[in-house]
């Protein structure tokens, strides 16, 4: 199911990956027989760590290793 999300993303105006369309996700879920209730528990930690990693690879593309939110 996380493979097919990646054609429900939700894009900043930069078009930065900003999350999942939620509502999407969870119809597919349901559609796909999962527990809505336990989707709506894993979805968002999912969600986390895919925009934490193309955030991470975007900094990479252009070359300032997430300068952004250096401490």
């Amino acid at each position: 199911m996380v493979q097919a999300a990646g054609g429900q993303l939700r894009l900043a105006p930069m078009g930065g990956v900003i999350g999942f369309d939620m509502t999407a996700l969870l119809a597919m879920a349901r559609a796909r027989g999962v527990d809505p209730a336990a989707a709506a528990e894993l979805l968002p930690h999912v969600e986390a760590a895919v925009v934490e990693t193309l955030q991470k690879r975007s900094d990479e593309a252009r070359g300032d290793g997430g300068a952004m939110g250096a401490e």
